[in-house]
């Protein structure tokens, strides 16, 4: 920490004046052991930021000052072993007791009391055992030194040695930290747990909170079941811990200055969740189960809703969202990632201290999701970081019905994926509320101090089964045996904390009383919930509220100020040298941009953002190759030859612009497409864009498409303007990077839910962007983007068509054909139209009409009818495709089509011109490929032989 941050913290009025004496005196106390002071105070002291003991700073401080600065980042400066004569055999067995030392912070949770049913095998640890490292029994009552496992205390006998790891490494907490390669992290672990030896002394206060938090989970799961018996609702029983849990993470959070938490989890304990952490009001979830609730839309089920609230922390107002979730468990992690992301870059939070991630997740879920390597994956990314996310799995030792850990992972516990990102793993008891407070802190603390993930191993049970209509003991006969004696977390806290004087039986029995009776009156049971939130916190999506389709958006832009736009993007700063092909693509840019050479679309995309800027609109925009683009025709991001310095024309337009974010993704589509979604739907006045490599890339993603872009809206009533642009044409590349799969996005179109566009000019894809941010409607959008045509001779635009154009649904004839003449009608989308428009010139062919249907869906019937007016006396009408027949638009789009085709003339029946059926999207060879491309350009167009 740099030393003004530290004369700021000595100036807290906590610290100042006449409390000095008391305060170093605690602290003090503090450094030699934390369990001697007040919680509140060793919280206080547990959040000061370390300072490396290799500061070079100068400046007199007062004794608290000087004790805090001879801790280091991680934990206090050893003192020097005292030198004294020593055996051999002595020296010997000091360096194996140090071994063993090491053997416990590494291994010890291998040992630890994790299960609360006791059915847990643990594995026996070599390194764990005396005899191991050479030592017996015999030197138990020896002195060695201890290293820094004590604090202030220099030496121990072997015996307090090894209670003293016992009780940090293998009690109801088991903490893995010795993988992360940060030496500073490991030490900073080492202090924080065997400074309290993992179980910090509570006072009576926390102690009760523990207990009403822990009654109003298990009271609510009870109050459900009595109510509602055999409903699912996938509760919390065995894993009550999560609530108080989740109070103390929130209370946390809000002390380090946060000020929105979002949170991702599947279905398990959501219910819980939703009303006594967030604050859902009882009465409205009990009209959810009893069917009384109004609809909007199609709605989901009550395990599937998200909420929002605002609660008050220590540190001020927080603003809790829990993310939607459909029933595919992981897939909301990265979203919530996403959402969690625009909150920061709208709060200019780059480091995540005021937005925090969490996501609950199931134990094997957890293990066996591939979208929760995806994310942690992303999470130290520059276009996907987040500050770190609290990840905390609900570990109720069986998922779904399987139970053997052969069957559901190949590792020794199911969060050991985290570990490829070097996330420490705090492992917890959950039957120890004590000790899920303290690991709670510990994870917050080291959020706040690394921003970095870190996960909470929640292990707990599942009192019933899969849902409350499951008979669990059909498959886990044993565990279910156990489970059925087993008293709850709260029965064995309750009953705790009489033993210890803490509380009374009676007192105990009213507080649940209590609390069914905040049931019974249907009220909020969250006592920290502000019920006047401050909207200063939320995102206002008003203005996107309750328009039609047909609302439209004015995509003009100022011709003179459009040149000044394209001209100065096209100058690199002073000095720097852009490599020799990229510079040509500039030249030609400047040319285009004084009307001397026509628009390709490469110029006319970046147009597109240019002037969105300008008119206060930001972009968003990432895929696995989107700085150059794929097919290496964007080059927004212009990389400097002589230093591989870069240089983002669009970031440099105006000062006080809005952001343009471009960023290169790691080759994930899954992970990656569910946090543009999920930041989509945060950032109405930003256009998110994602780009696929190739159109096929977003089958890894399809999840995403079903579960959230296609249907969010109607499930939910979550708005998105995601814009996703998928390369698609036949042109020889084979099976896999021929189609992006059109037909699979045309199936799940209905109500108006999705655009489904395929631009075929460059001033069609600049106004179709354009539109999508100035038309105040925010719906997904699906575009069929090209290939070859980015570099077409004949897909070319002018300045007059971008300035003064607009997006047209469908493109009338280019040529000069008489509408009286035409025997044929073609309907076509995307690259197939310019091969149709060249074979017809070569052919020198007069009555075969070629029409563009540029927006696939919502259909546009009336344009499509006016445009098809003059043709009505045709014989014929075609649909023409490159995909085979089962595939593209064809099936899904016909409907339309023969509507209007027979509202014009009852005697038009639409035919199909295109490959016939195939199991593969497209010929792997040159050969065969050209010949059914010569086939279907020959049907189209009639041509015989």
């Amino acid at each position: 920490m740099h030393e003004l941050t530290m004369e700021q913290l000595w100036s807290t009025s906590q610290l100042a004046g006449g409390n000095v004496a008391y305060i170093e005196e605690l602290f003090e106390t503090y450094l030699r052991d934390p369990n001697e002071v007040p919680e509140e105070w060793r919280n206080y002291f547990d959040k000061l930021p370390r300072v490396d003991e290799n500061s070079t700073v100068d400046t007199p401080h007062k004794p608290i000052r000087d004790q805090f600065l001879l801790i280091s980042k991680n934990q206090r400066r050893a003192k020097p072993m005292m030198s004294a004569p020593v055996s051999s055999e002595h020296e010997r067995k000091q360096m194996k007791v140090l071994q063993l030392i090491n053997a416990y912070r590494g291994r010890g949770h291998q040992h630890a009391k994790l299960d609360p049913l006791a059915l847990m095998t643990r594995e026996t640890v070599p390194d764990l055992d005396l005899h191991f490292h050479g030592l017996t029994r015999s030197d138990l009552d020896t002195v060695f030194q201890t290293g820094n496992l004590f604090v202030g205390q220099d030496q121990a006998t072997l015996k307090e040695i090894i209670d003293a790891l016992e009780t940090t490494y293998c009690g109801t907490v088991g903490a893995e930290y010795m993988h992360i390669v940060n030496t500073a992290e490991q030490r900073w672990f080492q202090q924080r747990l065997e400074s309290v030896r993992s179980h910090p002394k509570y006072g009576e206060e926390i102690k009760m909170h523990l207990l009403e938090r822990l009654t109003a989970a298990e009271g609510l799961e009870k109050y459900l079941g009595s109510r509602y018996p055999g409903v699912k609702r996938f509760g919390l029983e065995g894993g009550e811990s999560l609530i108080p849990l989740m109070d103390e993470l929130i209370q946390r959070s809000g002390t380090y200055g946060a000020k929105e938490i979002v949170i991702g989890m599947a279905h398990r304990g959501r219910l819980n969740t939703l009303i006594n952490t967030l604050g859902k009001k009882t009465s409205d979830l009990f009209d959810e189960f009893d069917g009384k609730a109004e609809y909007e839309s199609h709605g989901d089920v009550k395990y599937h809703q998200g909420f929002s609230s605002n609660v008050m922390t220590p540190g001020g107002e927080v603003h809790l969202a829990l993310a939607f979730n459909p029933s595919h468990l992981e897939i909301v992690s990265p979203v919530v990632e996403g959402s969690v992301r625009a909150r920061q870059d709208r709060r200019s939070d780059p480091v995540g201290e005021k937005v925090v991630p969490v996501s609950i997740h199931g134990d094997s879920a957890f293990a066996g999701q591939g979208v929760v390597m995806e994310t942690f994956q992303m999470s130290q990314t520059r276009a996907y970081k987040t500050g770190g996310t609290v990840h905390i799995v609900i570990n109720n030792q069986v998922g779904f019905t399987t139970s053997k850990r052969e069957d559901t992972r190949s590792t020794e516990y199911c969060t050991d994926v985290a570990k490829m990102v070097e996330a420490p793993i705090l492992h917890v008891n959950g039957d120890d509320p004590e000790a899920v407070l303290f690991v709670t802190q510990l994870a917050v603390d080291y959020r706040n101090e690394f921003r970095k993930d870190v996960v909470i191993d929640l292990v707990c049970y599942r009192r019933r089964g899969h849902n409350e209509a499951d008979e669990p003991s059909g498959t886990q006969p044993l565990m279910y045996s156990k489970i059925k004696s087993h008293p709850t977390t709260r029965t064995l806290y309750a009953k705790r904390l009489v033993e210890e004087g803490v509380l009374t039986e009676d007192t105990s029995k009213q507080l649940e009383e209590e609390y069914r009776l905040a049931l019974d009156n249907g009220l909020h049971v969250v006592k920290s919930l502000v019920k006047e939130p401050n909207k200063e916190l939320f995102v206002d999506w008003s203005p996107y509220l309750g328009h039609e389709w047909t609302t439209k958006g004015d995509t003009k832009f100022d011709m003179k100020q459009l040149q000044e736009l394209a001209h100065q993007l096209q100058e690199p700063p002073e000095g720097f040298a852009v490599q020799r092909q990229v510079g040509k693509i500039l030249e030609d840019r400047r040319k285009m941009a004084a009307g001397a050479l026509p628009i390709n679309w490469g110029f006319a995309e970046t147009m597109a953002y240019a002037t969105l800027i300008k008119q206060g609109y930001g972009i968003r925009l990432t895929g696995q190759d989107v700085g150059r683009g794929t097919f290496s025709h964007r080059h927004a991001v212009l990389h400097n030859q002589k230093d591989a310095s870069t240089h983002v024309p669009l970031q440099h337009i105006e000062e006080g612009q809005p952001k343009f974010d471009i960023y290169d993704s790691l080759l994930s589509e899954e992970a990656v497409l569910a946090f543009e979604y999920g930041y989509a739907t945060t950032t109405p006045g930003t256009l998110v864009i994602w780009e696929a490599q190739f159109g096929d890339f977003a089958n890894g993603a399809q999840v995403v498409f079903d579960q959230f872009i296609s249907s969010g809206e109607h499930k939910w009533g979550r708005l998105c303007g995601l814009t996703m642009l998928l390369p698609h044409g036949y042109e020889g590349q084979g099976p896999e990077h021929s189609s992006a799969r059109l037909e699979r996005y045309l199936q799940l179109c209905a109500e108006h839910n999705v655009q489904i566009c395929v631009p075929s000019t460059p001033a069609q894809v600049y106004h179709m962007l354009r539109r999508q941010m100035i038309r105040p409607l925010r719906k997904p959008m699906v575009v069929m983007s090209p290939k070859s045509l980015l570099r077409h001779k004949l897909a070319t635009s002018t300045l007059e068509e971008l300035a003064e154009g607009r997006f047209r649904t469908c493109l009338d004839e280019i040529d000069d054909i008489n509408p009286k003449k035409v025997r044929r009608i073609l309907l076509c989308s995307g690259k197939v139209y310019y091969d149709l428009l060249e074979r017809r010139r070569a052919e020198e062919i007069d009555d075969i009409a070629i029409i563009r249907i540029e927006q696939i869906y919502p259909f546009p019937h009336n344009f499509l009818g006016k445009i098809l007016e003059p043709y009505k006396g045709a014989k014929d009408i075609y649909w023409v495709q490159e995909e085979p027949m089962n595939m593209g638009a064809w099936y899904s789009s016909q409907h339309h089509m023969r509507k209007v085709a027979h509202d014009l003339n009852p005697k038009w029946h639409l035919e199909y011109a295109g490959r016939d059926h195939s199991a593969s999207p497209a010929a792997g060879y040159m050969a065969l490929h050209l010949e059914q491309q010569e086939k279907l350009i020959r049907d189209a167009l009639d041509l015989q032989g």
